[in-house]
């Protein structure tokens, strides 16, 4: 018998049709728009509803055609009248004539032109747009030299706060809806769409009583509104405000102007700003961005266009949020303490000072190396080559949040050295998507607009979670209901089912079989967010899953480092690419890479954050490095600030004054994201460097570690950007083996006396962060915290919706409003981050701890 070998069916043939624009024949694929084909060929038609991410709308008719067909008998026909190119498919045999050959389309164009411009204001002058406006430009080109237009000019009152970051001048609105489509079709969020009809219509926010969006009989909106921005008094407003993370695509995409943004209004020309491309450092999808500066200042940040990984949308966060880099607390001077107060320094004192502190720290006892989640992937390294090479230590840990030992193994055995995995695209064309432990719209955005755009071709999504977001509504998702820190039932029961394994007989066996199955299709990722931490046995579990249903899995973290820091090894245990530190073949590659011995590396996995800091509490280790660390963002902050004021010997790079400033024996300064060249390795494993957007002498990470191992004696060779990528070059890919997975683990879920619930939360993408720092007008669109509960639970507190509820510990109270939620009972979800309710600070729990919750007016304030 002859073996085969079986082979991938080949794709099947595109099919094709030809047509002729301006007498160019063109060859597109079938269901090509006109003005696509026209744009394969050089020619350009004038447009200002079309864009290539949204569906056809012909709203502007501004790129009106001259279209002949062949008839039954193949004679060539014109059609009566112009068509819109935006909205027309090639047709076999189509003959297209546009402004350039025919006079019939130039004087429809021109025509067009005339009536938008009819009641169009000319305030080209003081107008954002100005400079880079379609409507500027197409008018000069498409238009007619003069107006026939004497009559007084539609004016309305201006501007209409669409949000408290988004400004409508209904006036200039051409009606080309570019901004509604988005909202609906993009972002899902139908905050803003088109009212009235006829001279009257005009672009707003939902009016409830033009668009029948009242609430239902005797509930008041206010009640309801439970995702609403900060400081909104909904029954003030003609409607709901632009809640959207994603509102300032909006701005970026609208033609003429109509849309602008609170924050750069009236402040620049856009033919004065110097633009750069670079990459966004809130999160870990590795956004391309266009930072617009001038004379030294960042004006406005844009979205750039990288089809591979956020097309041409970026978050609120990432557009908005800029102004921390420059704040008044930026620090531009070393520091060191004497006598108890920080002074100013020169560089070579503060680093001599350092080098001698951190030289005795480590030979009386030890130095434990905490770097933080927003380094770049040059820094990274450098911090892992410093922490291995010049302190001799293992202890080194980038994770400033809830973390396990679990998930350090996961990490070792399926993330760190994998290269490119599960990437954008993948989620587009996925027939099924399951979340663990993340939120997609709140902790990785543009992973949530990939994921709806996968979810109109028909793609399915589960999440594992407390209860139905309005994210994961908006994804037409499933909920497969679980309690914080329970996720690996879920996730473990859904492995045997796909395994054929025996499942519990309490389990949803029809919802098992259909998640299994859809997961079971080829193609089928699991996405698995860095709160799986906090559960116990998830990640074993989700291994499981994925090796039992052939499914993909991938990591998605919060912050925009930690991807680059675990290749970097920033981790206890890891070395850089994967490789695990008891293995002698990895340590030798590394110390040959480093140029070090081997016997110079540590031998065994140090400690994690939490051990860190319960050693410098105790006196087991003697000083602490520190990278740009919030202490508020730890998950025990009370304890990490103890840690740090018990530690001999502190010192801290950052580029803001921060608690640690207070608590560091010298500060070195270092430079924000537009001050300096670097790469951020975004959650796919897809490397995003980015240059730096203004001149600056501030120093980056690697450049203030490699003078400081050059006053300890040693070299780090990453003096310039050159040098660290050549000293990340020099650790080849690793093939040795990998770390074993974790192991599977149970622990018993919490007991939930009476008075008590389970806590639930995450960080929501709008929240009380150091970096959206100086913008009002974003942090006016933060979401209002509160606590959701279920019907049945909040009914045994005694509290009901819009009540105010009081959760608290033994370390302190917050008391925010309540938001009955369809979920799982003795539960209480807080955000963990928000203006007034930081959980890990005033109540030093966790996700998955019990808290007690009562009445406000009974649990009180404390």
């Amino acid at each position: 018998m002859t073996a085969t070998t079986d082979k991938p069916a080949a794709a099947p043939p595109v099919e094709t049709v030809t047509c002729t624009i301006d007498d160019v024949e063109v060859t597109v694929p079938k269901g090509t728009l006109v003005i696509r084909a026209a744009e394969q060929v050089g020619i350009q038609i004038p447009r200002f509803c079309d864009h290539p991410l949204l569906e056809p709308a012909g709203a502007c008719r501004q790129c009106l055609v001259e279209v002949s067909m062949p008839d039954r008998e193949g004679n060539l026909r014109a059609m009566p009248k112009p068509q819109a190119s935006c909205t027309m498919t090639v047709t076999p045999g189509m003959v297209v004539r546009t402004q350039h050959t025919s006079h019939v389309a130039d004087k429809a164009q021109q025509g067009v032109m005339e009536l938008l411009l009819m009641n169009h204001p000319l305030d080209c002058p003081v107008c954002d747009k100005g400079g880079e406006c379609p409507l500027q430009n197409q008018a000069m080109t498409n238009g007619r030299g003069d107006t026939r237009f004497v009559d007084v000019k539609r004016t309305f009152p201006k501007p209409i706060e669409v949000s408290s970051q988004i400004l409508l001048d209904r006036e200039r609105c051409i009606l080309c809806q570019r901004c509604t489509r988005f909202s609906e079709e993009i972002a899902g969020d139908v905050f803003i769409d088109l009212q009235e009809r006829g001279a009257e219509q005009q672009i707003g926010r939902f009016d409830e009583e033009i668009l029948d969006f009242a609430p239902p009989s005797g509930q008041d909106r206010a009640d309801s509104a439970v995702d609403v921005p900060q400081g909104v008094a909904l029954p003030d407003t003609s409607g709901q405000p632009f809640a959207s993370y994603f509102s300032g695509n909006t701005v970026q995409i609208c033609p003429v102007g109509a849309l602008t943004g609170a924050k750069y209004r009236f402040r620049s020309r856009p033919f004065d700003l110097v633009s750069s491309p670079a990459i966004g450092e809130h999160d870990a999808c590795g956004s391309a961005i266009r930072v617009d500066h001038r004379r030294g200042k960042v004006m406005r940040r844009l979205s750039g266009n990288d089809p591979a990984v956020n097309e041409e949308w970026i978050t609120d966060k990432d557009r908005f949020a800029f102004t921390w880099q420059a704040a008044d607390d930026r620090i531009t001077t070393p520091m060191v303490r004497e006598d108890g107060a920080l002074r100013p320094a020169s560089w070579v004192e503060a680093l001599d000072v350092a080098a001698r502190g951190l030289a005795a720290a480590r030979d009386s006892g030890g130095v434990g190396v905490l770097p933080g989640g927003r380094l770049t992937v040059e820094d990274a390294f450098a911090w892992s080559r410093f922490a291995r090479t010049v302190l001799g230590t293992d202890d080194v840990d980038q994770r400033v949040r809830v973390h396990s030992v679990e998930e350090v193994d996961f990490l070792a055995h399926a993330v760190a050295g994998t290269g490119v995995g599960v990437t954008f695209a993948d989620l587009e064309k996925a027939p099924a998507v399951l979340l663990a432990g993340l939120e997609a719209e709140e902790e990785a955005g543009v992973t949530f607009l990939r994921l709806r755009k996968g979810v109109k071709a028909g793609a399915r999504v589960f999440s594992v979670a407390p209860f139905t977001s309005r994210g994961l509504a908006r994804l037409d998702g499933t909920l497969l209901p679980a309690a914080p820190g329970t996720e690996a039932e879920w996730l473990g029961t859904l492995a045997a089912q796909a395994a054929g394994d025996l499942v519990p007989a309490s389990a949803d066996r029809e919802t098992l079989e259909d998640v299994a199955g859809a997961l079971g299709a080829e193609g089928a990722v699991v996405l698995v967010g860095e709160r799986l931490a906090g559960a116990p046995g998830a990640y074993a579990a989700a291994l499981r899953l994925a090796e039992a249903t052939g499914a993909r899995i991938a990591w998605i973290p919060r912050r925009a480092g930690e991807r680059g820091g675990v290749e970097a090894g920033l981790l206890p245990g890891l070395l850089p690419g994967g490789r695990p530190l008891t293995d002698a073949g990895a340590r030798a590659e590394v110390a040959a890479a480093w140029g070090v011995d081997d016997a110079a590396l540590p031998q065994a996995r140090g400690l994690d954050t939490v051990g860190i800091l319960d050693a410098l509490s105790v006196g087991q280790l003697a000083g602490a490095l520190v990278g740009g660390v919030e202490l508020a963002d730890m998950p025990d902050p009370e304890h990490a600030r103890r840690a740090l004021r018990a530690a001999g010997f502190v010192v801290s790079l950052e580029v803001r004054a921060s608690e640690v400033t207070e608590l560091a024996d010298v500060v070195l300064p270092v430079a924000p994201p537009v001050e300096r060249a670097g790469s951020y390795w975004n959650w796919e494993g897809r490397v995003r460097p980015f240059a730096a957007a203004l001149d600056s002498t501030a120093l980056t990470d690697h450049r203030v570690l490699d003078a400081l191992a050059a006053q300890l004696g040693a070299t780090l060779g990453a003096a310039d950007p050159v040098q660290a990528h050549r000293a990340i070059a020099a650790l080849r890919p690793w093939h040795g083996e990998r770390a074993p997975a974790p192991q599977q683990t149970t622990s018993d879920p919490p007991a939930v006396p009476a008075g008590t619930a389970v806590l639930a939360g995450w960080r929501l993408l709008l929240d009380d962060g150091r970096m959206q720092d100086g913008e009002p007008f974003l942090a006016g669109t933060a979401k209002t915290p509160v606590a959701r509960m279920s019907a049945a639970t909040a009914a045994g507190f005694d509290v009901f919706d819009g009540d105010r509820v009081t959760v608290s510990t033994d370390r302190g109270a917050i008391t925010v409003a309540v938001a009955i939620t369809e979920m799982v009972d003795h539960v209480v979800w807080l955000p963990l981050a928000s203006r007034g309710c930081r959980v890990h600070d005033a109540l030093g729990v966790s996700p998955g701890q019990p808290v007690r919750v009562a009445p406000a007016e009974k649990g009180g304030d404390a």
